[in-house]
């Protein structure tokens, strides 16, 4: 039987994945904090086992997941808090920089020496980081740091035959963007991002990103000259 382990598996993307891929016979390892809505999502099938613990905490993500044989792990665990004003917020930006970066560097470090020939690791960053978005400055640093990361470590782990997948979506609807104050065009549901991913990962696609005229256009705009992007950016919230 195929084991996936995903982190962030107690909502959103990661709850949708942990549920699908159990739909299709895999073995899930549900990873996340939040004990009641892990053992929430573990209710769905027997499939599914709930492993509770903090991926910001280097030795407890050690201890819960060193030595555990995976065919693929998603680390899709993440978090957004915005700067408001220009005002940089120390405290708020190391929040989310431990959850969004180093989080799966702690995860990466506990997995890797455990992974066999052949087995994947996929790590959900954002598009966010291609344009400056106002009040962003946390989240597009720390998935802009996971993309780079995610790359890199390909390269490296290439020898092992362990293959890295950077999935970047656009908007997903999902409790973390149901707080946000502002449009959210092209946006996707769960089980549309859910059903992209999978596919994706079964293809061993590298890099993955959606949805795809979001994609290009933002891709686009990130070849204009930075002060274009800062002017695009800054009309965005007018």
């Amino acid at each position: 039987m195929r084991r996936v382990l995903i982190t962030g598996a107690s909502s959103g993307i990661g709850k949708q994945l942990a549920q699908d891929y159990a739909a299709g016979g895999w073995e899930v390892i549900a990873c996340g904090r939040d004990e009641e809505k892990l053992m929430a999502v573990a209710a769905a099938s027997p499939l599914i086992i709930p492993l509770r613990f903090d991926i910001t905490d280097l030795h407890a993500t050690r201890e819960a997941l060193q030595g555990r044989q995976v065919d693929l792990a998603i680390l899709c665990a993440g978090t957004c808090e915005y700067l408001d004003n220009g005002v940089v917020d120390a405290e708020k930006v190391m929040r989310v920089m431990n959850t969004n970066f180093t989080g799966p560097v702690n995860c990466l470090d506990a997995l890797l020496p455990g992974l066999a020939p052949g087995s994947r690791v996929a790590l959900v960053g954002s598009v966010a980081w291609l344009l400056p978005f106002a009040r962003s400055e946390a989240y597009g640093a720390s998935k802009a740091a996971l993309a780079f990361f995610a790359r890199s470590l390909a390269v490296d782990l290439a020898k092992r035959q362990i293959h890295i997948s950077l999935i970047q979506p656009g908007f997903v609807e999902t409790p973390l963007t149901s707080r946000n104050d502002f449009p959210m065009p092209m946006m996707v549901s769960v089980t549309q991002a859910s059903k992209h991913i999978r596919k994706k990962l079964a293809r061993g696609d590298n890099e993955i990103a959606f949805p795809p005229l979001f994609v290009r256009l933002l891709k686009v705009a990130s070849l204009l000259p930075i002060s274009l992007q800062q002017r695009l950016c800054r009309k965005m919230v007018k």
